[in-house]
């Protein structure tokens, strides 16, 4: 096994990774800027530290895989990004920035409709029918037109290419629908409060292989006007749908740059056995 503490990211990394995404953002200030940034991340569930001075960009409107064995830290970071490690008794330090905004300064109801989840397993609200697990999140924060409620409810359907198959059983239970189309219509429930960034933790992995494609060519769509960061431990799933890839092992970040070097021709040997299937 590597001594993480001599070959995981040096600080003077930092700077070429900045670079190598901005790279891509686009041309102006605006699009170059990160939608998210990690600065200095630590974490912790109770006295024992998951994550170690984690610093990464998230770049706006394209795909962030993260990588790495089971229990290095990929589910903590991504429930950090919206405060929702708080919700299972953890702690962190450093920043996180949304849009250059702490998003400590934001109150945790608000931020979450601004970074969205999508859980590894689907998770329908059982007691709601597939139209009103769509827009749950919109009645919850007041909104009682149900004209308007049924078009937000075809609309992200729609969205996520699932219109045509429940659109004569809207009144059902969302828990009535198949795995993938649950998965989807959680998606579609994520998308109708208008998020910026949506956190996916393995959204495929429970599915089957037709329905792990749809949530594929799905996220591939959805980065066009979202920020999509997903933890997944299907390597091929990575190459497939990200323009950026991150490996993580033991709470540290190793590396991270686009997805096609990462694959190809990583920087550190550890990256290199993990994506080979030398070790993890």
């Amino acid at each position: 096994m590597y001594d993480i503490m001599q070959q995981s990211l040096k600080e003077n990394d930092i700077p070429r990774i900045q670079e190598t995404l901005e790279s891509v953002s686009g041309a102006t200030d605006a699009a170059r800027a990160p939608r998210m940034e990690a600065l200095g991340l630590n974490a912790w569930y109770g006295k024992t530290q998951a994550l170690f001075n984690v610093t990464l960009s998230i770049p706006r409107n394209k795909v962030l895989a993260i990588i790495g064995p089971s229990g290095c830290g990929k589910s903590t970071f991504l429930r950090s990004l919206n405060r929702m490690h708080e919700e299972v008794g953890g702690s962190i330090g450093g920043s996180i920035l949304l849009d250059g905004e702490d998003i400590m300064d934001r109150d945790p109801v608000f931020l979450r409709r601004k970074v969205g989840m999508v859980f590894q397993k689907p998770n329908p609200f059982p007691t709601m029918t597939v139209a009103q697990n769509v827009v749950a999140g919109l009645k919850l924060n007041g909104m009682r037109d149900r004209k308007e409620l049924a078009r937000i409810a075809e609309e992200n359907l729609k969205r996520v290419a699932l219109w045509d198959e429940v659109k004569d059983v809207l009144h059902k239970p969302g828990s009535s629908l198949s795995g993938g189309q649950q998965q989807r219509l959680c998606i579609a429930r994520t998308l109708a409060v208008e998020p910026e960034v949506i956190l996916m933790d393995e959204p495929a992995s429970a599915l089957d292989p037709i329905s792990t494609m749809k949530i594929e060519e799905l996220i591939d769509e959805l980065k066009k006007k979202y920020t999509i960061v997903i933890v997944t431990h299907n390597m091929q799933q990575a190459a497939r749908i990200s323009d950026f890839t991150a490996f993580f092992y033991m709470g540290k970040l190793i590396e991270v740059d686009k997805t096609a070097k990462i694959f190809t021709k990583p920087t550190h040997r550890q990256t290199e056995d993990y994506v080979t299937g030398s070790f993890g």
